[in-house]
């Protein structure tokens, strides 16, 4: 049976919360983690994780193809659906119990069962064993966020598959209907269109991945239509009729609305935050849209409560709940915190060819009034990237023109999910263009291509 008191609650054991008390931990506090279903949150279980296994999967699927423009030999090429979705799970699995080792290793209390604010300083559990109670004076609410549903278009596990239902899916679609163009959406539409769907992408804004530069999103449209997606933006799919092993979509665009058929449906149409059975309410939690407001320090306004990751509002993104996590246990052990920066935050999609963006996009940056100056290096100008076969991308980078403060970075192709990461840095340590023009970066790298765009928005570019 767990103790009574702890120095630290944490509500949620996704990438926000386990990392939230762990931290707590190594400052010597005493901690307690409730989580309701499975260690690692959605996050590692059913979001980041496993699918970057299926996808990775669909990678080595499509460079086998791709064997003769290496000189090599595959023959017979297929893949077995029920053994791609093994072992993402298995994947899963294995971080899933890592999560549970490195609670025992910092002599975290973990209760498994539902959490509710019982007063001032106090969470109720509920989970198999019955009722107990906990108290706190610091109680982290970290219990993240869901697929939004819309009427009509809910998931049934047959016809209509939600994300759980597409990674463990039941078979392979022969014709897909994915519903928004997001980093969820995409990635799915990504993986089923490697391998052999025949995939149509419905997006109500102008452009897919409408949270992306307008630049990058225009070539990952022209990249997916390449592969063979079908792409509908400024459409809305108002009615799923389902059938008898099929659903027929009702496709409304600029007013006019075609029914199209289709065997499988993935709701890919944004999420909300879990704020119900909280007892948010009665503690006096402020919440707007099912997520929880919070000043930059993550505290909600009720004293001694705080919200990080998902329910706190976007970015919808594990690693800026990881470090909100990291922050506010140092705040509680009274260490010195500084506030995120929620334009030096990342965002990846790694669908193919992937996309990786940090700070403002060129447009956002004249909304904002300032005088830019735009950088681009296309990956054909680069020699690693010729050599690796991967010739289809852009490096895209915005400055001030008068301060040459680094705005934001764009890009999309090979490994972009790994390299955005030096212009996250640049953005954390406040660099100028002057600093990155004057930094050594190795060759033969991908690498190169940043520091070329940089150049070019200069005019300094040398290899393009």
């Amino acid at each position: 049976m767990a103790q009574d008191s702890y120095d630290m609650i944490v509500i949620g054991a996704g990438p926000g919360g386990y990392v939230a008390a762990i931290r707590g931990a190594q400052l010597g506090l005493s901690v307690a983690i409730i989580e309701r279903e499975h260690m690692g949150g959605i996050c590692l279980n059913w979001g980041c994780i496993p699918t970057k296994a299926m996808l990775r999967s669909a990678e080595v699927f499509h460079l086998m193809h791709r064997a003769k423009e290496f000189g090599l030999s595959a023959t017979g090429i297929d893949y077995d659906l029920e053994a791609v979705v093994k072992r993402s799970r298995k994947v899963a699995g294995q971080l899933s119990s890592g999560i549970s080792h490195l609670m025992k290793k910092n002599k975290i209390t973990v209760v498994m069962g539902q959490a509710r604010l019982a007063g001032k300083g106090s969470v109720a559990v509920k989970g198999d064993k019955g009722e107990q109670t906990l108290s706190s004076k610091h109680i982290i609410l970290a219990t993240g966020a869901r697929a939004r549903e819309l009427p009509g278009l809910e998931g049934d596990g047959d016809l209509v598959w939600t994300y759980k239902d597409a990674l463990t899916p039941p078979r392979m679609p022969k014709k897909l209907l994915v519903i928004g163009s997001g980093a969820i959406g995409i990635e799915f539409a990504s993986f089923y269109n490697t391998l052999g769907s025949d995939t149509t992408v419905v997006e109500v804004m102008d452009r897919v991945l409408p949270v992306e530069d307008a630049e990058i999103s225009a070539f990952a449209k022209k990249s997916f239509t390449a592969q063979g997606m079908k792409i509908r933006e400024k459409s809305m799919v108002k009615q799923l009729d389902r059938g008898k092993g099929k659903v027929t979509a009702h496709i409304e665009t600029g007013g006019k609305t075609v029914k199209e058929e289709f065997d499988t449906v993935i709701s890919a149409v944004g999420i909300v935050g879990n704020v119900e059975d909280l007892g948010l309410e009665a503690a006096g939690v402020t919440v707007d849209r099912t997520h929880v407001l919070t000043d930059e320090y993550c505290r909600t306004g009720v004293e001694g409560l705080y919200a990080i990751g998902d329910i706190a509002g976007a970015p919808w993104l594990a690693h800026k709940a990881s470090h909100e996590g990291v922050l506010v246990a140092e705040l509680i052990a009274g260490k010195t915190v500084h506030p995120i920066k929620p334009g030096s935050i990342a965002g990846c999609t790694y669908c193919h060819p992937q996309v990786a963006s940090v700070g403002m996009t060129e447009a956002a940056a004249k909304e904002a009034g300032h005088d830019i100056k735009v950088g681009r290096f296309p990956f054909m100008g680069n020699g690693k990237a010729i050599a690796l076969g991967e010739a289809e991308g852009l490096v895209k980078t915005i400055f001030d023109a008068e301060t040459g403060e680094l705005l934001g970075a764009h890009m999309i192709g090979a490994e972009v999910t790994e390299m955005i990461q030096g212009y996250v840095i640049g953005r954390q340590l406040e660099t100028t263009e002057d600093d990155l023009m004057h930094t050594v970066f190795p060759h033969p790298t991908l690498s190169e291509m940043m520091h070329e765009s940089v150049l070019d928005a200069y005019d300094r570019a040398i290899h393009f």
